[in-house]
């Protein structure tokens, strides 16, 4: 099954409105199977969080982590469960950083990499001299609340590219929710899990593994066929609330690798040798025609490499 992941939020443990329980039960409500407490700078509000979900009978989990707010970007962490200073940041050598989160086995992210900065909200930009991406976990690479085009679209083509560079760098998106904002027809983010699984185990493993994959709705499975020259592709209904569920048949998928894109149908396979050799591909899928705002989803990254690449190369 896939799991409903909502990464990225805030309480009145930082500067949002929502307390703790707010929270909860505004992710409850919602049908969220787990989500993130990401405050600015403080993990105080771990406790109590905790505390509610013992009280708790509903299966949903919470993802523990921080938000590192400063003046040259902010940084995203997950799986947090102790607090690293960060007093001593380095702009130019922004690694020891996110190399001390990762010391605590926590999962470190660039958050909304290119939101509008100063003077609308200095900071927010990530402006760290980031030349090292291998200690780099994830990329928010889109923040709901901010402009399609201006600043999700610059984050997705930043993750494409460092990925196709061969940086092992996996996806995530988020509402960074300060109230009761409405979550319909938003990007969410997904992992495979088992019910009543460790969600943040999962989710660590997928991270990993390049295993996240971000959507309003369904999820593209792609796979490579039994006799290793095609893909083929499956699209699974999350049933996640507020998306208008399309027909198949008006789905477009694209399929991006270092030198081209390449596009295909839902329900017909793909030759590998179009693919010309590509090592890594990453897969999406649109609504009717490849433009930014019919974007549904961006599948995992997928690695053509070893026994699936040799009949055909």
């Amino acid at each position: 099954m896939y799991k409903r992941l909502e990464l990225h939020n805030h309480t009145t443990e930082s500067d949002a409105s929502l307390t703790c329980e707010d929270l909860l039960r505004w992710m409850e409500a919602d049908q969220v199977d787990a989500f993130g407490l990401t405050d600015h700078n403080t993990i105080s509000g771990h406790p109590k969080m905790q505390k509610l979900l013992l009280e708790n009978s509903s299966g949903i989990q919470c993802i523990y982590g921080m938000e590192y707010t400063t003046y040259y970007g902010h940084i995203l962490c997950l799986n947090l469960k102790e607090y690293v200073p960060w007093e001593t940041i380095d702009r130019r050598r922004p690694e020891l950083l996110f190399q001390a989160i990762r010391d605590k086995n926590a999962l470190a992210g660039i958050a909304h990499p290119y939101s509008y900065g100063y003077p609308f909200a200095r900071g927010c930009r990530f402006e760290m001299e980031l030349t090292d991406y291998s200690c780099v976990d994830f990329i928010e690479i889109f923040n709901n609340p901010e402009p399609l085009r201006q600043v999700n679209e610059k984050g997705l083509l930043l993750w494409e590219d460092l990925v196709l560079k061969g940086w092992p760098i996996a996806i995530t998106c988020g509402m960074d929710l300060h109230g009761r904002w409405e979550m319909g027809n938003q990007f969410a983010t997904f992992v495979k899990g088992e019910p009543g699984g460790d969600t943040a185990a999962e989710l660590e493993q997928a991270i990993r593994s390049q295993k996240t994959c971000i959507s309003k709705g369904p999820i593209l499975e792609v796979s490579v066929a039994p006799d290793s020259r095609s893909l083929t592709f499956h699209l699974a209904d999350t049933k996640k609330p507020g998306f208008s569920r399309q027909d198949s048949s008006q789905f477009l998928i694209t399929l991006k690798t270092s030198s081209d894109t390449y596009t295909a149908a839902p329900d017909q396979a793909f030759p590998i040798e179009r693919l010309k050799g590509a090592e890594s591909v990453i897969p999406k899928l649109y609504d009717k025609t490849a433009e930014i705002e019919n974007l549904v989803c961006v599948a995992p990254v997928l690695h053509l490499t070893g026994q699936s690449r040799q009949p055909w190369m």
